[in-house]
């Protein structure tokens, strides 16, 4: 951060010549004056070097500019290597433990989840990311979806005149990736209009191997399938976000913005497999998927924010619009050989998987400040889902594709929620108290439409709910040098869009998805205790209990392993959690997250009992070195221990990383050398439990071995000027579902 200081100088050494009477203080005025013109007044420079992590009593922050790697990753793969984040292989997202996470960009939720919003994650170059917030604890005026909140906010200048930055990553694994970022901003008295263009080329490769067992009732084996499979893909995108915000007065102000994010994805799956009959190979397994995914993602929002008088109280009004449409193709090769490798059968399969969808949201908030040292908030929110789902399946003969009515079908889904909520804060001393209360209406219909071959089927739920929330915060001193805090919160995890789908989809020759109309939302309370100390220590110990927990299932049927959604009876999580940054010399700074956590499931699946449990450690180091003369270094790892995922279990591992940079033009140009996986270590083996005869061992590798660099540049004119903060659109409190 750098300021420039003229006039004011002149004017604080005349206040003091002034005030002390003497010699000079009796100078003649001309004398005066051509001491003054006869002074050069230097550039005094005040920099402050933003920390990688900022520990808060309600969130904490992630500043990813200060992580090197950032400008040559894409923003799945800084969520990676966020402390207390974790993505695993299927592009699912936790939080400090807990799955079924709201993801919010800019405060606005995404409407995605699984691979949907990995790949929309894979879009956005980490060099448009300014921070990252974890949420663990979310109070009232947030909406009640999801086990925690992850809020990425994307760069926007607050300083006043012309700013802009332009960046390019590259990085290459056994495939490249590369990335370029425009960000434009212009503010000015009572205007601030900002674009970010974005453009994105993500290759990637993955290999998996898998060993499929199947038993008789007696326990004895029947067959075994050898099945190995190799991805590659790549993906295309152009994000463009623009808006202006504009201050009528001092009480009133209006913000508009617009983004489009266009992806064209396609990639294929090689597939070779070798069945047994017990020790006897019997046959043998060829596959090519070939797939295409055409994706648009438009979206806007209005803002309002109107100040009152006296009473400080603001009133914010906000309107948003989302349109997500995707054209996915798909063509499916199989060939069955016998042990000579003669052609046994042969089929081909093509989906056409369009999907639409339309929401609609309005939301109002309103805040009074109280004598006191206190507030009151209140607000509502309503909002609209229409989700259009097509699933249409051919098989082609003699080069004619017919359809094939008993794998195709046609989903409608819509839903309308309503929510009130009101929380009261008041402050002491030493003592802050926040309670809140929250109200949320939801009735959602789902109907598949069916054809010739496939019956029509119709749902509708209907529920009322109320989500309390409790926040008691203590400080030891008057400094707040020693903090406790205590929370108490209730939320729901409702079925996303893709859960409550009847579809049954193909994975590979032997394994089929599908989601589940019938499931219910699972709900959880959560208690945490947290300590901190200033920026150098935080522990929190938490309890967290799930009722109707949605667990991914499996079922095995002729061979098939047949995958969805069910509600278990329900499950809890134990979580200590230990943050920790200090500095082992002036040049050093050390951060650690460790996690360990007790967790369990009780309930049943396909007549089989599901009692899973273990027990999981996390350790995430990162070391940030200041070298001096604009050279900076970092080096970390990050260690998993054993896991549950769905009816899997995953063994422990771990992967290095570290970077390099060198600061130019009095900062204002970095370039950055960095290297992931440095040990290509991040393999992921899973091996399945409570399975009715029949259990799997997986094990999988992607690109993740990567050397990448980056420029990034720090352009414009600034003054003396701060831009208004306008409130988060309404839209966030919806796009995590899709």
């Amino acid at each position: 951060m750098k300021y420039t200081i003229l006039i004011a100088l002149s004017f604080i050494w005349l206040s003091g010549s002034a005030q002390n009477p003497g010699k000079k203080a009796n100078q003649p005025r001309d004398t005066v004056r051509t001491q003054l013109r006869d002074i050069e007044l230097k550039e005094v420079e005040i920099k402050a070097k933003r920390p990688l992590i900022e520990l808060g009593v309600d969130k904490t922050t992630v500043n990813v500019s200060a992580m090197i790697s950032s400008a040559s990753s894409n923003t799945l793969e800084v969520l990676e290597k966020t402390p207390g984040v974790v993505v695993d292989a299927r592009g699912q997202i936790s939080l400090n433990g807990r799955s079924g996470v709201m993801v919010l960009i800019d405060g606005r939720q995404t409407y995605m989840s699984g691979p949907d919003l990995a790949n929309y994650l894979k879009s956005i170059p980490g060099a448009n990311l300014d921070k990252i917030e974890l949420i663990d604890n979310p109070s009232a005026r947030y909406d009640a979806a999801g086990n925690g909140v992850i809020n990425i906010r994307l760069k926007k200048s607050r300083i006043g005149g012309f700013t802009g930055l332009v960046s390019s990553g590259y990085s290459r694994g056994s495939l490249p990736k590369s990335n370029q970022v425009l960000n434009l901003n212009y503010n000015y008295k009572k205007v601030n209009v900002f674009s970010n263009l974005s453009y994105n080329d993500d290759q990637n490769n993955s290999a998996n191997s898998n060993s499929l067992n199947h038993y008789s009732s007696d326990a004895e084996l029947k067959s075994t399938v050898l099945l190995n499979t190799d991805e590659k893909s790549r993906s295309k995108t152009m994000n463009v976000n623009q808006g202006v915000d504009y201050n009528f007065s001092d009480q009133t102000s209006l913000a508009f913005q617009i983004g489009n994010n266009e992806s064209k994805r396609q990639g294929m799956v090689h597939s070779d497999s070798e069945n047994y009959a017990v020790h006897d190979l019997d046959s043998i397994g060829r596959g090519l998927v070939d797939f295409v995914s055409d994706t648009r993602n438009l979206s806007g929002s209005l803002t309002m924010l109107q100040k009152f008088g006296r009473s400080k109280s603001e009133l914010s009004i906000e309107a948003g619009y989302l349109h997500y449409h995707n054209d996915g193709d798909a063509s499916v090769l199989n060939n069955v050989l016998n042990p000579d490798a003669l052609l046994l059968r042969k089929e081909q399969i093509v989906y056409d998987l369009p999907n639409t969808m339309h929401i609609y949201t309005l939301r109002s908030d309103y805040l009074l400040p109280l004598k006191g040292n206190g507030n009151l908030e209140a607000g509502l929110k309503w909002s609209r889902v229409n989700n259009d789902n097509e699933f249409d399946s051919y098989q082609v003969m003699d080069q004619e594709m017919i359809i094939d009515n008993s794998r195709s079908n046609h989903f409608i889904y819509s839903e309308n929620n309503l929510a009130v909520y009101v929380s009261r804060q008041r402050n002491w001393k030493r003592w802050e108290i926040k309670m809140g209360l929250r109200a949320e209406y939801t009735h959602a219909n789902g109907e598949q439409l069916g054809n010739a071959e496939v019956s029509s089927t119709s749902f509708s739920k209907e529920y009322f709910k109320l989500f309390p929330s409790l926040f008691v915060n203590y400080k030891l001193d008057t400094t707040a040098t020693n903090s406790f805090a205590f929370s108490l919160t209730k939320r729901i995890n409702r079925p996303n869009y893709n859960q409550l789908n009847p579809f049954v989809y193909f994975v590979d020759q032997y394994s089929y998805n599908s989601g589940n109309p019938q499931l219910s939302p699972q709900y959880q309370y959560r208690y945490e205790l947290k300590y901190q100390h200033k920026q150098f220590l935080k522990i929190g110990l938490s309890y967290n209990h799930f009722t109707d927990a949605i667990f991914q299932t499996t079922n095995v049927i002729d061979g098939i392993f047949y995958s969805k959604p069910e509600n278990i009876s329900e499950g809890y999580v134990l979580l200590l959690n230990t943050w920790l940054s200090f500095n082992p010399a002036k040049w050093w700074n050390l951060s650690t997250d460790i996690l360990l956590s007790r967790m369990g499931l009780s309930g049943q699946a396909y007549g089989e009992q599901l009692n899973p449990n273990t027990y999981v450690a996390r350790l995430n180091v990162m070391n940030r070195l200041d070298l001096g003369k604009g050279w900076n270094a970092e080096f970390g790892g990050y260690y998993a221990s054993r896991d549950l995922n769905g009816q899997a279990f995953t063994a422990g591992m771990a992967r290095a990383n570290a970077g390099v940079q060198k600061k130019l033009w009095k900062d204002k140009c970095s370039i950055r050398l960095n290297m992931d996986d440095i040990f290509h270590s991040w393999k992921y083996e899973n091996r399945s439990t409570g399975l009715k005869q029949a259990n799997y061992f997986q094990t999988g590798q992607s690109d993740t071995q990567r050397i990448g660099l980056a420029f990034t540049y720090n352009f414009g004119n600034s003054l003396f000027a701060s831009k208004r903060k306008i409130r988060e659109d309404a839209l966030k409190a919806e796009r995590s579902r899709m």
